[in-house]
């Protein structure tokens, strides 16, 4: 075991949270109205009373995208995890379905699936990582039958007051950082390095938002409101319709990005 330097953190950390900001762009710059117009709800978006055109795009596109920036943050985080791991205890990153990744210590092989946050699935996304951790240690057993190995499911923030799941363990932020590190207060140490030009990433992330809004608030008013007032007829033809093609049609052309 080797103690991880804050200042390795950082250098991962300037060199690969460039790819964030990117993503997290171009996911912005990719985006069609139709699109996220077809995935959420429409009928929450009336019974919390949105009136203006200008409001209920804002609330559609944030909400797209903080569930979106979620998955991609939790891509990152997931490499900086592995990353450390490797400098520490000679992890690696897993080959097995499900897992992310692999590493040993005092003896024990530990199989880990990195996830965000504690509340990332339901009950059969649950079952599905534990048959995956299953068959990763079916194969891992092939060489070595004795092998003791102990199956993890690793969260980068939060906390579980009851780690041990029968099957597996569950690690959460403080507990999940100080695992892979061998550092109790990493989970700490993290934040300033991942705050690496946030501030001018934010401010070209800003500008092509406010394009974004602009330009869906426009084609939403002509698509969806009547007279000033949003349509809520033809809104919900159009998310939920068994006729989609027809409705698809008077998004789709000219749709904005």
């Amino acid at each position: 075991m080797k103690s991880i330097e804050i200042s390795d953190v950082k250098t991962y950390v300037e060199s690969n949270i460039g790819s964030f900001h990117l993503k997290r762009l171009q996911n912005l710059e990719n985006l069609k109205l139709s699109h996220i117009l077809e995935r959420k709800n429409p009928y929450l978006f009336k019974a919390k009373n949105i009136l203006t055109a200008h409001d209920f795009v804002k609330t559609l596109l944030d909400a797209h995208l903080s569930s979106q920036e979620e998955t991609i943050f939790g891509d990152f985080l997931e490499g900086l995890a592995i990353f450390i791991n490797e400098k520490v205890y000679y992890g690696r990153k897993s080959s097995a379905e499900g897992v992310d990744l692999e590493f040993a210590k005092d003896d024990i092989r530990y199989i880990v699936a990195i996830k965000s946050g504690p509340h990332w699935g339901n009950s059969r996304q649950i079952s599905k990582m534990k048959d995956d951790f299953k068959k990763a240690k079916r194969v891992l057993r092939t060489s070595n039958s004795n092998l003791q190995i102990v199956a993890v499911n690793g969260c980068c923030y939060g906390r579980d007051n009851k780690p041990d799941k029968g099957d597996y363990f569950k690690y959460c932020g403080q507990k999940f950082w100080e695992f892979v590190s061998g550092n109790e207060n990493l989970y700490i140490e993290i934040i300033e390095p991942l705050g690496h030009k946030a501030k001018e990433k934010n401010e070209e992330f800003i500008e092509a938002y406010s394009q974004i809004i602009n330009k869906f608030t426009l084609e939403f008013s002509q698509k969806f409101c009547v007279e000033g007032k949003i349509d809520w007829n033809s809104l919900i033809k159009f998310n939920s319709s068994a006729s989609k093609l027809k409705h698809t049609d008077r998004v789709g052309k000219g749709g904005t990005k």
